[in-house]
């Protein structure tokens, strides 16, 4: 969520706490990362407006349109972010190292994105459930031997609207069929990863 959201947007970001969300760090404003002239000072000011309405630092970040630079993980002052998505990495999380220490990449994507398909390519509604259903079996095929995650990017003024939202709930009905299927945010994912992996790798959760 975009810090500004809190302040400009309350009954939105209010919703979204009494739902019990996860809040993400995704910049103060909706801009590219990379015309940002002071980084540090932006995604500080961002996560501190965060952590004052919901109570809670954020662990995670996102940055408006994956537009990170080689300077974006120098610019995290907090050891409370412990994962990004900045990173497309396909199926599962990784690790890299930063000044900071290491800090985990979570699975985005630029595939089953909303914004991607609907917005630049051009495709009709149905081609999101259409790809999603495909990607999904394969990962659950690949999953027996090794857990896999499987990111599904979207927005509410794209997905949202009353011409797509079918084939998103369809998305959802078909995938909850199958056994041992679970709906996580990042900070779930996160720890998983961390109990499983972490401690191999020197990120065991706190």
């Amino acid at each position: 969520m975009n810090a500004r959201t809190c302040e400009d947007y309350t009954r939105v970001a209010e919703e979204a706490k009494k739902l019990g969300w996860e809040f993400m760090g995704h910049a103060y404003d909706q801009m590219p990362i990379h015309k940002v002239e002071d980084q540090r000072q932006m995604i500080n000011r961002s996560m501190d407006i965060l952590e004052r309405f919901t109570g809670t630092r954020p662990v995670g970040w996102l940055g408006p349109g994956l537009t990170q630079t080689l300077e974006t993980p120098r610019s995290w002052s907090t050891p409370a972010l412990k994962y990004i998505g900045d990173w497309v990495y396909d199926d599962e999380p990784t690790v890299i190292r930063t000044a900071k220490g290491p800090l985990v990449t979570l699975p985005y994507t630029v595939e089953i994105n909303d914004i991607t398909m609907m917005i630049v390519q051009h495709h009709e509604s149905e081609h999101l459930l259409r790809r999603a259903k495909d990607q999904f079996d394969r990962l659950y095929d690949e999953g027996k031997d090794r857990p896999k995650i499987m990111a599904l990017a979207i927005h509410p003024y794209i997905s949202g609207q009353p011409h797509r939202i079918k084939y998103l709930e369809q998305i959802y009905d078909y995938v909850s069929r199958f056994d041992g299927v679970l709906h996580w945010n990042g900070a779930q994912i996160l720890d998983w990863y961390q109990g499983v992996a972490g401690k191999k790798l020197g990120v065991a959760a706190e």
